[in-house]
């Protein structure tokens, strides 16, 4: 007689940790945001975290590794709000929804909740290859979004103007936020709304 063994339901302890393990998680993804990579220390999250600087090793075996989910937490996060524009709005309405929402004021202002692309993209060179890999995922994932929108979507002009415009939303913003002077912040987001918005025939 063959016997079944009862499926185990994770422990409450397992729960907890990996409950534990999500909050870090969130508040590193918001932190590299904030603070870029190398602003970005161990101490600090666990600390925002509500925990105590040893207990970090029970979730990460690096600093490298808890940045790897870090942005992968902060990328899903900013796909998910992209793909959210685009669903909410009638397809041939959906890119310029998606540019406006990227290029807005709100966004250029609350960097720790937005893109990491442009929070993170002038250092994401100089990381390990794991962050490196998640970054490049994420730009992959963006660059077939947009190219999803457009009518010519599944010819190489759809993925070629589709390069031209994630680089170029990135791009200001990243410049947007670099600048001193409001007026010429405005100007690099507004130019760029305008100049990759899609026109009517």
């Amino acid at each position: 007689m063959m016997s079944i063994m009862p499926t185990r339901k994770p422990s409450a302890r397992a729960a907890a940790k990996d409950a534990t393990h999500e909050r870090i998680v969130a508040v590193a993804a918001r932190a590299i945001r904030r603070s870029g990579y190398d602003g970005t220390g161990v101490a600090d999250i666990m600390k925002e975290a509500g925990l105590t600087h040893g207990a970090f090793y029970a979730h990460f075996s690096s600093r490298e590794a808890m940045l790897a989910e870090a942005a992968g937490k902060a990328c899903a996060e900013s796909a998910a709000a992209a793909a959210g524009v685009a669903a909410r709005v009638p397809s041939d309405m959906a890119l310029a929804t998606m540019l406006s929402a990227y290029l807005s004021r709100e966004h250029m202002e609350r960097a720790e909740l937005g893109c990491p692309l442009a929070a993170l993209g002038s250092e994401t060179s100089r990381q390990a290859g794991e962050v490196r890999r998640v970054a490049t995922r994420h730009i992959k994932e963006m660059i077939d979004l947009v190219a999803r929108q457009l009518p010519d979507w599944g010819q190489p002009s759809a993925h070629e103007r589709a390069l031209v415009t994630v680089a170029t939303m990135v791009g200001a913003l990243m410049l947007a936020r670099a600048v001193d002077d409001p007026t010429l912040s405005d100007g690099l987001r507004e130019a760029a709304l305008k100049h990759l918005t899609p026109t009517s025939p």
